[in-house]
């Protein structure tokens, strides 16, 4: 490395370390994706091309025991694994059955919680909303009274101003004075 005076490295060596740095952690980024990517396009590149010189194989494995060891040696259970068993076949489907029809009474039985939820739920908001149209009646029914007080109060008000007013034109016909009557009062 090549120090200045200062103590420092030169730039162009700084840039060549730090491109170095770049270089190597792309590498360590790029580099395995790229390699499996690779090997797998090489992969089915040899098996596309081995695959047309192969014609495919025809054997029957039950037919065959799967190790040629003595017969006294033999295990033929390894051999019997190969066979299709159909008791098991059949026990597996029914365990396989009984797993889905668990599963299928579980999703049931959440569907029902699920249902009865929202009905609690459905049953709430109409007592809710009953309650509330109870209030909205009694307020209706209060706002009504009250406008049939206010529209007799109206009526008595108007039938008053009436009265007055004819009592009002009677003693103004028979000699009475606005101002005479306020100084009798102020007198007495």
């Amino acid at each position: 490395m090549a120090l200045n005076q200062a103590g420092s490295c030169s730039p162009g060596v700084l840039k060549a370390g730090l491109g170095l740095m770049a270089l190597c952690l792309a590498g360590y980024i790029v580099g395995p994706p790229l390699y499996w990517h690779i090997v797998e396009g090489l992969a089915a590149v040899s098996r596309s091309s081995s695959s047309v010189s192969c014609p495919p194989c025809n054997c029957d494995c039950s037919s065959q025991p799967l190790l040629t060891i003595p017969q006294g040696l033999r295990n033929t259970s390894l051999a019997d694994c190969a066979k299709h068993d159909p008791e098991v076949t059949d026990d597996t489907e029914k365990n396989f059955t009984e797993l889905l029809s668990e599963e299928l009474k579980l999703r049931e039985a959440e569907a029902l919680e699920s249902q009865q939820r929202a009905d609690m739920a459905l049953l709430e908001a109409k007592k809710m909303t009953s309650q509330y149209q109870k209030e909205a009646d009694k307020c209706n029914s209060g706002m009504e009274t009250c406008e049939e007080a206010r529209e007799k109060a109206e009526a008595t008000l108007l039938a008053q101003k009436r009265l007055t007013t004819m009592w009002e034109l009677r003693a103004r016909q028979r000699g009475w004075k606005e101002g005479a009557a306020k100084s009798s009062t102020q007198s007495r």
